[in-house]
């Protein structure tokens, strides 16, 4: 398996585009995106646990109850939810790229992502699909990426290639995602591209499987999103032999899905609203998978936490803090933990007790981008990583004002 660059245009037979219609009032920003498919695809997606759903959300899982999808649409700077007219608009959004594209609209996925219960038109995007479906092009999902962003400050894309049954396959994705993550499912909007062949009941397994141990495991600020869902396209143009049941074929899918996921969800921590520092929880030693989860997600959660990585103080009491309370079953007497980056690595606890340690270097390591907190258990064998952002003054004033 290698990286290769494309993005959601890597896999065969697929294009992306995306322009500014007008929904944002900023005309450097796009704010509508498109991913098509030559050929209609397995679909298979997963969404918010949120009881509050935005409206695209709610015409999409209708769309893909038959596993075949052929088109996303997807719009920022308004999230089309609370919205009295949201069906009405997320299917015509479904009807003109269909019409634009001659497909069928029962066959696209549509996202909107924004500020929530804000009246919306479908008038903009009625007038930038010319404009849209001019824009598709086997490049352009980094346009694609930038019509989905909000808050963000990066872009969020990858690619990967690998072989299925000696053919070559390709897998790519692109995501949004800044603030108002947290688990469980989904936290952002991801969406995901393949030329493998899949059948759309095995998609939906090692989507639903993957996520438990990716994109449920990141939270930037502890709110749920109402919009948020990932979804998967594999139009099979790869050639390979169709995955229809579990063996070799399906592990080597998966971990290429793996390596997609797990690459944007560093890449939505990493970009959290005000971040300086992407958190990586790392705990091993569990008794059981849930218990490791539990830990790694209660640490990464936690807002002391959080402000300590900020200001790089190594106040490893909150991380036995948020263990404690986060309800797992562990022994507190047991617990070692470690702080490191790219400048070395630094025990401050063991056994559940601080231990002697240079604070200079402390401040050295916790001063990186990139912050691993190792947390051993030292009660088992079994591991979970999870990832967040450090909490900054910045957060507060993008959420401050982020509707007005």
């Amino acid at each position: 398996m290698k990286t290769i660059s494309g993005g959601v245009c890597a896999a065969k037979g697929f294009t992306a585009g995306g322009v500014h219609c007008g929904i944002r009032k900023n005309r450097e920003k796009k704010d509508l995106a498109l991913i098509f498919s030559q050929v209609p695809a397995s679909a298979a997606a997963v969404y918010t646990t949120n009881l509050v759903k935005g409206a695209p959300l709610l015409v999409t899982k209708k769309n893909l109850a038959d596993g075949v999808a052929q088109a996303v649409i997807c719009n920022s700077g308004n999230a089309n939810t609370c919205n009295a007219n949201g069906i009405e608009i997320a299917e015509q959004m479904c009807e003109l790229t269909a019409g634009a594209l001659g497909i069928s609209p029962a066959d696209v996925v549509v996202a909107s992502t924004g500020v929530i219960g804000q009246p919306m038109t479908i008038d903009p995007i009625a007038a930038g699909m010319a404009a849209l479906k001019a824009s598709l092009s086997e490049t352009g999902s980094a346009d694609a990426a930038e019509g989905i962003m909000t808050t963000d400050t990066k872009l969020k894309e990858i690619a990967v290639e690998f072989e299925l049954g000696g053919k070559t396959c390709r897998i790519g994705g692109i995501a949004k995602g800044s603030g108002m993550i947290h688990p469980n499912m989904a936290t952002m909007l991801v969406f995901i591209t393949t030329d493998a062949a899949v059948s759309p009941a095995m998609l939906q397994k090692a989507l639903s499987s993957d996520i438990a141990d990716t994109f449920n495991m990141v939270s930037v600020d502890g709110d749920t999103s109402t919009n948020d869902m990932v979804t998967v396209l594999a139009n099979g143009m790869a050639g390979n032999a169709p995955i229809t049941e579990e063996g070799a074929d399906f592990a080597a899918f998966m971990q290429a899905l793996n390596t997609v996921t797990v690459y944007l969800c560093r890449r939505i921590a990493g970009d959290g609203e005000g971040a300086t520092k992407l958190l990586e929880c790392q705990v091993t030693g569990a008794k059981d998978t849930p218990t490791a989860k539990t830990v790694a997600k209660s640490v990464i959660c936690s807002s002391l936490l959080k402000a300590a990585m900020f200001g790089a103080d190594a106040n490893w009491g909150r991380v036995l803090c948020a263990i404690g309370y986060s309800g797992a079953d562990v022994d507190v007497n047991k617990i070692d933990v470690a702080f490191a980056s790219k400048a070395g690595t630094i025990a401050v606890c063991q056994n559940g007790s601080g231990v002697d340690f240079s604070e200079e270097k402390a401040k050295e390591i916790l001063t990186e981008e990139e912050i691993e907190i190792l947390v051993s258990l030292n009660s088992g064998a079994a591991s979970a990583t999870a990832w967040g952002c450090d909490l900054t003054y910045d957060y507060v004033k993008i959420n401050g004002d982020y509707r007005t």
